[in-house]
């Protein structure tokens, strides 16, 4: 059995200016867990609170209660254990590709050759090399998005996190990611919690599924796919795949209606 990467048990979250001066609860009675190497999806609809709880997970957030572990060790902050990459780029402008991605090697006081090995092993991993001394500007949406999730694995984080990555991207060049992001995690191995609301994009990508609803946000089902369903394009057109998606769209129009 792979040990547990990440680990939330019992969370709340409440934010100040409910009606009457009370508070608004975001989300409630949050459990899940990600083992190692894992690659699980958060879905949901809008305002379900899929990126409070993933900010929660980032240490950007503090939880009203409960708690969250990486490793067993509680998450009271942002660390080098956790890597995030947001629906925007974040990229800093003034930067080339290389040194987008040595940023945070650079604050974690990682030495020169050292960051210079571990950004050249991403850079050709990302298909990166040849745009090394690019600006993000002169870089399409897609290869943005290759260097934010550079960037986030470059301190080699336990758990890389990401917030509806591919939402600003034009469809061919969502599908073109995804088939990126199953590569870098087959060879990476990274630990992902992925959130989406794009329900064939969470069946394909994922092993494991959390559905959320709404009002408050909390965890109504857990879908767990059959290793017949990890491989390439082609499982999109099996019974399995498309049976999934249907149970998935209807979990998710039972959290419109019961709105």
């Amino acid at each position: 059995m792979k040990p547990v990467k990440l680990q939330v048990r019992d969370l709340e979250k409440r934010f100040p200016g409910g009606r009457r001066g009370g508070d608004i609860l975001a989300l409630r009675g949050i459990d899940l867990h990600v083992d190692a190497g894992e690659f699980v999806s958060l879905v949901g609809t809008s305002g379900c609170g899929k990126s409070t709880l993933l900010r929660i997970v980032a240490g950007l957030e503090q939880p009203s209660s409960g708690t969250v572990r990486v490793d067993g060790e509680r998450v009271l902050g942002p660390g080098p254990d956790r890597g995030m990459v947001f629906q925007g780029y974040s990229l800093f402008p003034w930067l080339t590709v290389e040194g987008n991605i040595e940023f945070g090697l650079h604050l974690a006081g990682v030495d020169r050759r050292a960051r210079g090995e571990r950004v050249a092993e991403l850079l050709a991993i990302m298909g990166l090399t040849d745009h090394a001394k690019r600006l993000p500007r002169e870089l399409s949406g897609g290869m943005r998005q290759r260097v934010a999730i550079a960037r986030a694995l470059a301190p080699e984080p336990d758990l890389l996190l990401l917030d509806e990555p591919f939402g600003a991207l034009d469809a061919q060049t969502r599908l073109a990611m995804h088939e990126f992001l199953r590569q870098v995690w087959q060879r990476t191995g990274a630990t992902i919690m992925f959130v989406t609301h794009d329900v064939e994009e969470a069946v394909y990508l994922s092993q494991r599924i959390y559905v959320m609803h709404a009002m408050p946000g909390r965890i109504v089902e857990e879908l767990r796919l059959s290793p017949s369903l990890v491989g390439g394009p082609e499982i999109k057109r099996t019974p399995q795949f498309l049976d999934l998606r249907d149970e998935l769209h209807e979990l998710l129009l039972g959290a419109v209606r019961a709105s």
